[in-house]
């Protein structure tokens, strides 16, 4: 079985609803190939699920996800959103563990094996983001760092619902910075990803995984990138604002 090849973008906080609009207007316009193994994914702010859901929820392989969801079902949480409310409005995917959530939110590991629990138990696939700080990839320690991320946040699922989970593997270092981990570096911490999982769960299932890499992807970089092989595919943030950089991305997926 070939795994599932991911273009996916996050928005971030970025664009009013009319340029949000207009956005997928342009990519729509813009020829693009998704093969049956292919999925281009739209993280997009809360106010716009609506609308994305709208233009792309029957187009073929094309999904839209939340960027960030709660880990309780509902209750007194005010301007928190629940994945109940984004199943009722047909979004079936949600970015977890973004290293700015983990950063300016204080989102722990343990808080975001809760947020995975309550996703996957109600049929939304969780993007699960993990990736190490220039001081720990300086100090040669990032492989401990994303193992123990992996460890506390997923290891305690079943192997039927790890395949359920896709992956990002995101270098804080290289988030909008416009350093870019080389692909050479990507592939390493991919592999070291895909091995703790084959550890974990066997080597069948690993396979199965979707793991990501973001970090400065564009439309330069993406086609070495995604060409390495345990990328599957990118979790791309400002290129995605971009028409034609994203279809480009998308257009480089294996």
């Amino acid at each position: 079985m070939m795994r599932k090849q991911i273009a996916a973008a996050n928005w971030k906080m970025n664009l009013t609803l009319q340029q949000g609009e207009q956005l997928i207007n342009d990519l729509l316009a813009k020829p693009h190939s998704l093969k049956e193994n292919q999925q281009a994914i739209f993280a997009v702010p809360a106010p716009y699920l609506m609308m994305a859901q709208e233009k792309l929820g029957n187009k073929e392989r094309v999904a839209v996800a939340a960027q960030n969801c709660y880990s309780k079902k509902s209750g007194a949480y005010t301007g928190e959103i629940s994945v109940e409310m984004l199943q009722s409005i047909g979004v079936h995917y949600v970015v977890l563990g973004h290293s700015e959530r983990r950063e300016y939110f204080n989102e722990s590991n343990p808080f975001l094996a809760e947020k995975i629990d309550i996703c996957l138990a109600n049929g939304v696939t969780p993007i699960f983001c993990c990736g190490e700080p220039l001081q720990i990839r300086e100090a040669g320690k990032q492989n401990e760092f994303v193992g123990t991320q992996l460890n506390e946040s997923l290891f305690h699922l079943s192997a039927a619902d790890i395949t359920k989970v896709v992956i990002a593997y995101e270098p804080i270092w290289a988030i909008g910075t416009g350093k870019t981990a080389s692909s050479d570096q990507a592939q390493e911490m991919h592999a070291f990803i895909r091995a703790e999982l084959a550890h974990q769960y066997g080597k069948e299932t690993a396979d199965q995984i979707s793991i990501l890499y973001g970090g400065s992807v564009k439309a330069s970089n993406a086609v070495e990138l995604f060409a390495q092989p345990d990328v599957d595919g990118g979790l791309v943030g400002g290129a995605s604002l971009i028409a034609d950089e994203f279809v480009a991305i998308i257009n480089a997926l294996k």
